[in-house]
């Protein structure tokens, strides 16, 4: 298996309503890829089988190991062990910023973390993080460009500054795959802008694989792929080279 994230003929129904009518779709490491289509189409559903939260009503998501040759991993069918170090190597990116509003900045960045930790560790780091804890969330969020916010609480920031710790959170857990579900829909135009302009410019310094769902099509330039979700099926809308 050559690509990081690959969905095999997927179908997805809850109940008698199919979202996901046979979804065949390789997404190579290192790879940035634009996800659009109308609200409804199942963007979120697909996103949600990568992360492993269900299994598929037929076929198959599977992830690349992480040592090579190894068999990949069925996020959605696999022992709860394998999917926690699974899923340590995902960052997740909502649109609803899934942050800790009482919590301050450098908690929350340092909860992307948690994949790799006890939680007896987790729940250390967050009440008294040592040097290195948090000169690794000072970092994640200079990338962002909120550094001098790290001890405020997430309730006293902005949207845009929430969605900004968000992506800090996810380079301090330097996942392999980050996926980004409408990160911008919230936004307005420029801030949305800056948003899609920091996850990309992650993802290409640090070489990894980035899949996220877009409304606006002016925001997808500078991915290398753009797949269009319809009717439950995908196809491509836009194949680039990005600069």
């Amino acid at each position: 298996m050559s690509a990081l994230l690959v969905f095999e003929h997927v179908v997805q129904r809850f109940g008698s309503r199919g979202v996901l009518a046979g979804i065949d779709l390789h997404i190579e490491a290192g790879e940035r890829v634009a996800l659009v289509g109308p609200s409804g189409a199942g963007k979120s559903t697909l996103f949600r089988l990568a992360y492993g939260a269900f299994a598929p009503t037929s076929g198959r998501v599977l992830i690349a190991a992480p040592t090579p040759g190894e068999p990949p991993i069925d996020p959605g069918r696999c022992d709860a062990k394998t999917l926690r170090t699974t899923r340590a190597r995902i960052g997740v990116i909502l649109q609803s910023h899934g942050l800790v509003d009482r919590l301050s900045v450098r908690a929350n960045v340092i909860a992307g973390t948690f994949g790799w930790r006890t939680t007896f560790d987790s729940i250390r780091a967050i009440v008294a993080p040592n040097a290195d804890e948090r000169e690794g969330a000072r970092e994640a969020l200079a990338r962002v460009g909120l550094a001098e916010r790290i001890d405020d609480r997430v309730f006293e920031l902005s949207g845009g500054q929430r969605q900004r710790v968000a992506v800090a959170r996810a380079i301090a857990q330097r996942a392999e795959l980050v996926l980004a579900d409408e990160p911008a829909a919230s936004l307005d135009p420029d801030l949305a802008r800056d948003i899609v302009a920091l996850l990309l410019e992650d993802a290409r310094e640090r070489g990894t694989t980035l899949l996220c769902t877009l409304h606006q099509p002016e925001l997808t330039h500078g991915f290398d792929r753009v797949i269009e979700l319809r009717d439950g099926r995908a196809r491509s809308a836009r194949e680039t080279t990005a600069a």
